[in-house]
C-alpha cells in the first residue's frame, strides 16, 4: 500500500514542475510578441510615425446669430487647378500613400452614400439630389449599347460598353460662400457654402476641337466637412505640416477670383456685362469692396 505522505509529496512536485514550464511557455511567448512588435515598429516609411488622419474632426467654426450679423453678401469665385497654388487638389491623379485628389474623393463620397450630390443644372441651392448614376451621366460616363459582328458566326449582335469617369476632366471648382460681419465679435468673417466641380472636354465627333465647361454637381459643404476632414493633401512647401482638405478650405489655402456676387440683376455673373481685363477689374473690385467695408467700419 503506497505512503499517503509520499503520493503527497510526488504531487506536489509535480504541480510546481508544470507551474514553471506554464510560466517559461508564458515568457517565450511574451518576449516573441515584444520582438515582433518591435520589428513592427521599427518599419516606419519616413523619419518619424505620422499620426492617423482618419481620426480628425472639422475644424471648429464659431456659433453665428443672426441678431449679430448686420452685413452680409454671398460671392461666387472660381478655383483654377491649373494654378501653381491649386495643384493640391488636382494630385495625385491616382491614389498615392493614402492621398487623394479632391475630385476622387467627393465621387467615392458620393458613391458611398455618404454625401449627397446636387443638380447643377436648376441652381446652386441644393435643391434637386441626384444618383450616382446621373452623376456618371453628367460625366458622359454612362452604358451605351454599339453593334458588332461576331467572326466566328458572322452574326451581328449587340453589346453593353461601359464607359469610366475620367476625374481629370475638371480643371475648375466653384465655391459659394458668404462673406458676414459679427458685430458681437467685431470681426468680418466668412462661411463656405457648397463646392461645384466644372468639367471641361470636348464633344464626341466634334471637328471644330471647341472646349466645353460644364458644371458637374454641388455638394453642401457643411455636409462633406467629415469626409474632407479625414484625408491629408500634401503641402509642396513642407510635408511635415500635412493639413486635410478641410483646413486647406477653412484656411483659404487656395487661389481664386470672383466671377459673381449677389446683386439686384438676377444675380447676374461678370461675364454678363464685361469681358477680359474690364472683368478681371470688376473681379478685382469686388474683393477690394469687401476689404474696405471692414477697414471703414474703424477709426483711428
Amino acid at each position: 500500500m503506497a505512503n499517503p505522505a509520499i503520493s503527497t509529496l510526488y504531487r506536489l512536485k509535480f504541480v510546481r514542475k508544470m507551474k514553471k514550464l506554464i510560466v517559461c511557455l508564458g515568457g517565450i511567448v511574451l518576449v516573441l510578441a515584444m520582438v515582433g512588435k518591435s520589428v513592427n515598429a521599427q518599419i516606419i516609411n519616413g523619419a518619424f510615425k505620422k499620426t492617423n488622419i482618419s481620426e480628425r474632426k472639422p475644424m471648429p467654426l464659431p456659433t453665428v446669430r443672426e441678431a449679430d450679423v448686420f452685413w452680409s453678401k454671398k460671392i461666387w469665385r472660381i478655383i483654377d487647378l491649373r494654378e501653381k497654388m491649386n495643384l493640391t487638389l488636382f494630385y495625385p491623379t491616382q491614389e498615392m500613400d493614402g492621398r487623394q485628389n479632391l475630385i476622387t474623393l467627393l465621387l467615392e463620397g458620393i458613391e458611398s452614400g455618404q454625401i449627397t450630390p446636387y443638380d447643377a443644372r436648376v441652381g446652386d441651392d441644393f435643391k434637386v439630389p441626384m444618383t450616382f448614376e446621373q452623376v456618371q451621366e453628367v460625366f458622359g460616363a454612362e452604358a451605351t449599347t454599339e453593334e458588332i459582328i461576331d467572326f466566328d458566326t458572322g452574326e451581328r449582335k449587340e453589346v453593353s460598353i461601359e464607359a469610366e469617369i475620367r476625374p481629370t476632366e475638371i480643371k475648375q471648382y466653384m465655391v459659394k460662400e458668404e462673406w458676414y460681419f459679427d458685430k458681437q465679435a467685431s470681426t468680418l468673417n466668412v462661411r463656405i457654402i457648397g463646392v461645384c466641380p466644372i468639367r471641361e472636354f470636348v464633344r464626341e465627333n466634334d471637328e471644330s476641337g471647341q472646349v466645353q465647361r460644364q458644371k458637374v454637381f454641388w455638394v453642401y459643404y457643411p455636409e462633406v466637412r467629415d469626409l474632407l476632414a479625414t484625408h491629408a493633401v500634401l503641402n509642396p512647401y513642407n510635408e511635415a505640416q500635412s493639413m486635410s482638405y478641410d483646413e486647406l478650405f477653412i484656411k483659404r489655402f487656395f487661389h481664386s477670383y470672383v466671377v459673381k456676387e449677389s446683386n439686384v440683376y438676377n444675380n447676374r455673373d461678370i461675364s454678363a456685362y464685361l469681358s477680359g481685363k474690364e472683368a478681371m477689374l470688376e473681379s478685382k473690385r469686388i474683393e477690394e469692396e469687401i476689404f474696405n467695408f471692414e477697414q471703414d467700419l474703424w477709426e483711428y
